[in-house]
């Protein structure tokens, strides 16, 4: 399958196929290059939450908007608690979380919006960042899936809430964009007992002693098949957080001492 994200410039992969679908969507995912902080939260580090200086987080963040057109006041960002709740969010939310990280949208790991002019944005070093774009309904999500969010189906929570505001699950293009490979992520039997059995075949390699490799990537797209997307509108990067150092932070490469990326999504026109 074709890689979905192009890479634009240093700082920025985005989907472009969805943005040729409207021209007023922009959609993708920073790397760590091209920004203003130090090590080891060299470069673009957009994280508030970790410690970098936060007046170079801003600079990134900064950067980044003028990138997609999308000055700071009208993001939205989520706080991202490793769970599976999400919030619907317009135009009162403009700018939540955008130069602090205290008055993020609070537990949720989930953002759904029609709303124009607004930037639903969520941030990651590891963990799988889902797209959901409804071309018909002009309805878009992000969301934040870490083991626990993918294993507690945050993906058919997203599908069913765009359902209930009007999209058709038929209708709706769902990226599943860089994190962390199944090569590089080993687990145990903590995580696996969440693991529904149906999934484990394609999503799990067992090596012994206790310790399991786990495919996020497939485990997220099993779940969305079972939402009723169809696979041809299911788009899954091959990019690696973990793999590539140059590119990406990795939470489970650098021990927790790292910066975070941004995946983004938003009607800016």
């Amino acid at each position: 399958m074709e890689e979905p994200f192009y890479q634009k410039n240093q700082s920025l992969l985005t989907i472009k196929k969805w943005q040729a679908l409207d021209p007023s969507l922009q959609v993708g995912f920073t790397t760590r290059q091209g920004g203003v902080s130090k090590r080891p939260y060299d470069t673009l580090n957009v994280g508030l939450h970790i410690p970098d200086q936060p007046l170079d987080v801003i600079a990134n963040r900064e950067l980044l908007a003028e990138h997609v057109h999308a000055p700071l006041d009208t993001w939205v960002v989520g706080e991202q608690v490793h769970r599976t709740d999400l919030k619907v969010v317009g135009q009162h939310d403009r700018g939540t979380g955008s130069t602090s990280h205290e008055n993020t949208v609070a537990g949720i790991d989930g953002l759904i919006t029609k709303e124009r002019g607004l930037l639903c944005t969520a941030l990651f070093a590891d963990c799988v960042p889902l797209y959901f774009f409804d071309p018909v309904a002009k309805s878009i999500g992000i969301a934040h899936a870490g083991w626990k969010g993918t294993v507690h189906k945050l993906a058919q929570k997203m599908v069913a809430e765009m359902s209930d505001r009007g999209t058709n699950p038929q209708d709706l293009l769902v990226a599943i964009g860089p994190c962390i490979s199944v090569e590089n992520y080993q687990v145990d039997d903590h995580v696996l007992q969440y693991i529904d059995d149906q999934y484990r075949e394609h999503t799990i390699i067992d090596q012994g002693n206790n310790r399991y490799l786990l495919d996020l990537k497939q485990l997220n797209v099993e779940i969305l098949l079972q939402a009723g997307i169809l696979r041809h509108q299911i788009d899954v990067t091959s990019y690696c957080t973990f793999k590539d150092k140059e590119l990406f932070y990795s939470y489970r490469r650098d021990h927790g001492e790292t910066g975070r990326m941004a995946a983004y999504i938003g009607f800016t026109k």
